[in-house]
């Protein structure tokens, strides 16, 4: 059976160019204030490579450059406790702020802006269900020790406050702080007479 390529694709990916890696990690070295000596700008950059080397095709000629991957990106986890592997849909312009006690699941998505800090889990909520993840949209500013678990959606322009456990949806523009996490109610502006 011959099956279709998916032919329906999201707004996000007919607006956004492919870039090659070398325009990605220039991209994302700015996003991280033109310092390579960052670890959260060397986590993104060895996804990149990883991400980027699967598409050398034969294998045979990816084999080496998968040794130099699983080395790199073993070298950031242990070094750096930022574990970001290729598998991860990773946006654009993606900022780790600090490091240590980063994790992020393998199937997560996260949109393009986003702000990372650290001590931040990113993963599965049950046993029974290992491949539910995370899905995180456009400009999503995480806070320190948050934890996002399980098959959650959180929406363009989303905080989460530090510490914040997160087990549920967050729709766009709002802010989630707590354990269990709850949404910010907005207070209407105040007039003053």
């Amino acid at each position: 059976m011959v099956t279709q390529p998916n032919l329906i694709a999201s707004e996000h990916q007919l607006e956004a160019p492919t870039l090659g890696l070398w325009q990605q990690i220039q991209e994302d070295w700015k996003a991280h204030g033109c310092d390579w000596t960052k670890p959260g700008f060397r986590a993104v950059a060895v996804h990149r490579f990883g991400v980027w080397r699967m598409q050398v095709e034969p294998k045979l000629l990816r084999a080496p450059l998968s040794m130099i991957y699983r080395s790199l990106y073993r070298k950031v986890r242990n070094s750096y406790g930022i574990d970001l592997p290729y598998t991860v849909k990773l946006g654009r312009r993606v900022v780790i702020e600090h490091q240590n006690a980063i994790i992020i699941h393998g199937y997560c998505t996260i949109g393009d802006d986003c702000i990372i800090r650290q001590g931040v889990t990113l993963g599965n909520r049950y046993l029974d269900k290992p491949l539910e993840s995370p899905q995180l949209g456009d400009r999503v500013n995480i806070g320190a020790g948050a934890k996002i678990l399980g098959k959650v959606n959180l929406g363009d322009d989303v905080n989460i406050g530090a510490n914040a456990v997160v087990l549920s949806d967050v729709p766009a523009g709002q802010t989630a702080v707590g354990i269990p996490a709850k949404i910010l109610k907005s207070r209407p502006p105040e007039h003053h007479t």
